[in-house]
């Protein structure tokens, strides 16, 4: 299992005695991004002898509590802070998320309610509205009882007029046959002149009662004009409704001009984001191109390093002479056998304790590459955010392991050439102390140095290109960053702009049902109102029509009596007897 712990040391007491090393842990590590503190306990680690005291360190302890493993936790550490980093970031656009769904859900909500109370008001207005239909019907019904009675005292009045007519007619008759006896020059006698009399009486009492006709008159008049006076309101209503609607479709039409250019301008925005998004496609296959050579040049150093220090082994191995490595012979033979031992004596511990570095990082390496193995392997099964930050992850962990290894490799150069400085000098000791050395491997050795200065040169324009190539991706990554920022700002802004889009919509959308309510109101109050104005108007005009023939049948009627008049004088002066003209 993973710990964090704390490298403590102890040293030795009064009478010398040696260190003791031991490991404080810290925190455990429950999963690859779960960790727990534990209760402080210490275990010894003489493994750890050579850190400093205090320093941190991730430890894998077997459940029997021995370590497996020590690996300084600096790098980790930085690691596990920026994934924290990342999880925060994640969390937060969670929340940031999770806000604008409850913006989004109370703004629903406010809207819903918003149409509940719209659909009342609009439910209170169709009540209302059936209401004054029902008053209509009503006001209809009476207009109607109105046309049939104005229409029955017409039949009447007609009736008397074809009654007064055939009087006159039967009048007209006794008159001519008056005026013939006249001529003939006889008189009337008694019973004619009674009969005469009859005859005007029962015409006089067929004259038409024009004053109740008119009072009858009068009242359906007012009756009608009642009916206008509560009729009127709802035409004013009307014609508010009416204008109402036309407003309602002037604002229609306009907010759908706007619409229409904002969801135009919003499709060419659309449409020159998805080109951007396709140069940055682009652009990021380029960088991948790229990545994927300096890897390839990176590869190459590594082999050019490994020959290189194979060469140079092969060198130290058959006593060549590095390139830049000079001894001074004449000063080793100069000095003492014991300061010659002596040196030789410091050369072996410096090399044994770089040797055990050498060792130390070649193990951290190796550490280095098991765990880029480790992420590769979960690369390949990881997918989304993770894919990404795990690849994060081992693009770091691969240039830690590159720069380790170019840290090795001048290491390794440097303890052949300890190695073979060391041997120099061991030659000359036993020289100096009269034992034979043996020079077969410098005779028959080869002189490595124009091939090592020529992979030097190699190493360098590579390196140089490796630079200039890096140099290019960290500036197409920060174009890229732009680019990536400027779509990220333009898709936030092209959402918002679809977001207004869509409750532009809906305003028109519910715009548009109250415009197409208002004009059903109105085309139901016209639909309503006309036929019972129509049968207004046409009872005004009858009953005007009538008005005028009453005027007609007034004047007849006086002529009538006049008429009657005169023929009672010119009966009286007949009669030869004087009381039948006063009957």
């Amino acid at each position: 299992m993973l710990y964090l712990a704390e490298v403590q040391k102890q040293k030795g007491g009064l009478l010398g005695g040696s260190s003791k090393t031991e490991l404080k842990l810290l925190a455990c590590q429950r999963t690859d991004q779960n960790w727990s503190p534990v209760s402080e306990e210490v275990i010894a680690a003489e493994e750890a002898s050579k850190l400093n005291d205090g320093a941190l360190v991730l430890v894998e302890v077997t459940p029997n509590r021995q370590v497996q493993r020590i690996q300084e936790a600096g790098r980790p550490l930085v690691n596990i802070l920026q994934n924290f980093s990342r999880q925060l970031e994640k969390y937060k656009l969670k929340e940031d998320e999770i806000d604008q769904w409850k913006e989004s859900l109370t703004f629903q909500a406010q809207e819903l309610n918003r149409r509940e109370m719209d659909m009342e008001v609009r439910l209170e207005q169709l009540q209302n509205m059936e209401e004054e239909f029902q008053g209509l019907e009503s006001q209809q019904q009476e207009v109607e009882t109105s046309r049939a009675q104005i229409e029955q005292l017409q039949a009447e009045i007609e009736r008397n007029r074809e009654e007064l007519e055939g009087a006159w007619e039967h009048l007209r008759g006794e008159q001519h046959r008056l005026e013939e006896r006249l001529q003939e020059g006889g008189v009337l006698d008694e019973a004619q002149g009674h009969k005469m009399s009859e005859l005007l009486d029962r015409l006089s009492s067929r004259v038409a009662p024009i004053e109740t006709l008119r009072e009858h008159l009068h009242i359906a008049f007012e009756l009608v004009e009642k009916q206008q006076a509560t009729l009127s309101p709802h035409w004013e209503k009307f014609t508010q409704e009416k204008t109402i609607a036309d407003q309602q479709q002037q604002e229609v039409e306009q907010l759908q001009q706007t619409y229409s250019d904002r969801q135009n301008a919003w499709e060419q925005a659309q449409n020159t984001l998805e080109q951007q998004i396709g140069q940055f496609k682009v652009n990021t296959s380029t960088l991948a191109s790229k990545q994927e050579h300096i890897h390839l040049i990176k590869q190459q150093l590594q082999s050019q390093d490994e020959l290189y220090q194979q060469l140079y082994s092969l060198a130290a191995t058959s006593g060549c002479t590095f390139p830049g490595q000079k001894i001074d012979v004449q000063a080793l033979e100069n000095i003492s056998l014991g300061e010659l031992q002596r040196t030789i004596q410091d050369l072996l511990e410096k090399l044994e304790i770089d040797s055990s570095f050498v060792h130390d990082q070649e193990q951290e390496l190796k550490y280095k590459q098991e765990t880029i193995e480790e992420l590769q392997s979960k690369i390949n099964q990881a997918s989304g955010q993770d894919l990404v930050n795990l690849q994060t992850e081992l693009a770091d962990e691969q240039d830690l392991y590159q720069m380790l290894n170019e840290t090795l490799v001048g290491q390794r150069r440097n303890l052949l050439m300890r190695q073979q400085m060391i041997k120099q000098h061991q030659n000359i000791l036993l020289r100096r102390q009269g034992q034979t050395v043996t020079n077969a491997e410098e005779e028959n050795s080869m002189d490595f140095s124009p091939i090592l200065s020529q992979m030097e040169q190699q190493k360098q324009q590579q390196l140089q290109e490796l630079q200039k190539l890096a140099r290019e991706i960290e500036q197409m990554r920060a174009a890229l960053e732009l680019d990536q920022g400027m779509i990220d700002n333009q898709t936030h802004d092209l959402q918002q702009q679809q977001q207004e889009l869509k409750k532009m919509e809906d305003n028109l959308r519910s715009l548009r049902t109250a415009n197409a309510e208002s004009w059903g109101r109105v085309n139901l109050y016209q639909e309503a109102l006309q036929p019972i104005q129509d049968s207004l108007d046409e009872l005004r005009r009858k009953l005007q029509s009538i008005g005028e023939s009453l005027g007609q049948i007034q004047e007849t009627g006086d002529y009538q009596l006049q008429t009657i008049t005169e023929i009672r004088h010119t009966i009286g002066s007949l009669l030869s007897q004087p009381e039948l003209v006063a009957s």
